[in-house]
C-alpha cells in the first residue's frame, strides 16, 4: 500500500495536532521514563485504562524503579496486581526486572532485538517501549489502531486472527513513515479509544474524517471484520474454606500457568455425574490428603476467564482428619481470617471472600 506524499503529510498533521489538543495527563505520559512505560503497557494489555490506572499509581509507589522490583518477592508483586487478572504478565515483569538488574547493570535494552528476549516481550509490547521510550521506529499494533486502519483503509483481514497482524502492521508503518514514532504511535491508539470506538465511534469529530474510506463509504458500522468467535465453555467446580481451630486452609498454586503463584481455597471441577458437595470433598482430599466434612454452602460465583467461564459452588467446610499432604499445590497455610488481606488470591476468590466471618460452629472440629 502506498499513500500520495501530500497526503500523508495531511493525515500525521491532522493527527498529531488532534492528539496535541486531546490527550489524556496519563502518568506514565508525564516523561520518557522507559520503566514506567514498560509497566503501563503491559498492564494495558487487555485491560481498559480506566481500570489500569489505580493498579499502576499503587505498582509505582511500591516498586518506584525496576531495581526495586527487582528486589520484591513475586509474592508482593502479584499481591499489588490483585485483581488486574492476567497474571502471568506480572510474573513476567518481575523475572524480566530481575534479568535487567542483575545480568544488564540496570539498564533496559534500547534496541528491539534485545528488549523483545526480556520475559513476556512480545510484538506489541517491544514495538511500544522502543518508540515511546526510546523514540525508534517501531509502529504499534493494537485492538485500537487496527480499528482505526480497518475503517480508515476498509482493510479486510479480520482484526482476532493472528495470520492478520503483518497486513495492520504494514499499514500503520506507511502511515507512520517520516513522523516522530512514540507520540504517532499514541496518538493513534488514542484516537481508536476516544474517537474510533468500537460502537457509535464519533466520526463528526474525527481528525481523520476526510480521508476515511468507511466514512465516505457509509460502511463504518461494518468494519473492522471479525471471525466468528466460538462459543466459550462453561466449567462446573467447588471449592472448600476449610476449618481448623479458628483457621482456614489456603494454598498457592505453582509459578507456571493460569492464576501461577497465587493463593487460593483448594478445590476443583466437578465431575460428569458428581455433585458439588462430593467434588469439594474428594478435591481436598486429592490435593491435600484431609478429610473433611461439608457443613453449609457458602456462595456460587461466576467469573469468566479469556478461554472458559466457571460457576464455582464455594462451601464451608470442617476439618476432620489428617495431615497435609501436596499434591498439586505448592505451599500452604492455615491463617485467619484477619491475615487474609497479606496473600494474593484470584479474583474469582476474591467474589466470596468478603462474605467470610469468624464462626466457631465451623471452626471447631
Amino acid at each position: 500500500m502506498s499513500l500520495a506524499p501530500a497526503d500523508l503529510r495531511q493525515m500525521q498533521h491532522a493527527l498529531l495536532k488532534w492528539y496535541d489538543a486531546n490527550q489524556r495527563k496519563l502518568p506514565w505520559r508525564r516523561n520518557n521514563d522507559p520503566y514506567g512505560i514498560w509497566v503501563s503497557e503491559v498492564m494495558l494489555q487487555q485491560t481498559r485504562v480506566n481500570s489500569v490506572l489505580p493498579y499502576y499509581a499503587a505498582f509505582m509507589d511500591r516498586f518506584p524503579t525496576i531495581e526495586a522490583l527487582a528486589r520484591a518477592d513475586l509474592g508482593e508483586v502479584l499481591k499489588t496486581w490483585e485483581g488486574l487478572g492476567y497474571y502471568a504478565r506480572a510474573r513476567n515483569l518481575h523475572k524480566a526486572a530481575r534479568m535487567v538488574t542483575w545480568d544488564l547493570g540496570g539498564r533496559i535494552p534500547e534496541n528491539w532485538t534485545d528488549f523483545k528476549k526480556m520475559p513476556g516481550v512480545g510484538e506489541y509490547i517491544a514495538s511500544a517501549v522502543q518508540s515511546i521510550a526510546f523514540d525508534h521506529t517501531h509502529a504499534v499494533v493494537d485492538g485500537n489502531v487496527k480499528r482505526v486502519l480497518a475503517r480508515l483503509f476498509l482493510m479486510e483481514e479480520a482484526v482476532n486472527e493472528a495470520g492478520s497482524y503483518q497486513a495492520f502492521k504494514r499499514r500503520a508503518t506507511v502511515l507512520m513513515k517520516g513522523a516522530k514514532p512514540g507520540t504517532f504511535n499514541q496518538a493513534v491508539m488514542e484516537l481508536g479509544s476516544l474517537i474510533c470506538t468500537p460502537t457509535n465511534p464519533a466520526c463528526g469529530g474525527c481528525c481523520l474524517r476526510t480521508h476515511c474510506q468507511g466514512l465516505k463509504t457509509r460502511q463504518v458500522k461494518d468494519y473492522p471484520k471479525r471471525t466468528p468467535s466460538k462459543a466459550v465453555p462453561t466449567r462446573h467446580v467447588a471449592a472448600g474454606v476449610v476449618w481448623k481451630k479458628g483457621r482456614v486452609l489456603i494454598t498457592r498454586r505453582t509459578p507456571k500457568g493460569l492464576l501461577g503463584g497465587l493463593w487460593e481455597f483448594p478445590g476443583g471441577q466437578v465431575k460428569d455425574e458428581e455433585d458439588a458437595p462430593s467434588a469439594c470433598m474428594r478435591e481436598i482430599r486429592e490435593e491435600t490428603g484431609l478429610e473433611v466434612n461439608i457443613h453449609s454452602h457458602l456462595v456460587r460465583v461466576k467469573h469468566a476467564y479469556t478461554h472458559f467461564k466457571i460457576h464455582m459452588d464455594v462451601f464451608h467446610c470442617q476439618y476432620v482428619s489428617g495431615r497435609i499432604r501436596l499434591n498439586g499445590p505448592e505451599d500452604f497455610r492455615w491463617i485467619r481470617l484477619k491475615e487474609i488481606r497479606q496473600y494474593p488470591f484470584p479474583k474469582a476468590n476474591l467474589k466470596f471472600i468478603p462474605l467470610l466471618t469468624e464462626d466457631p460452629a465451623i471452626s471447631e472440629p
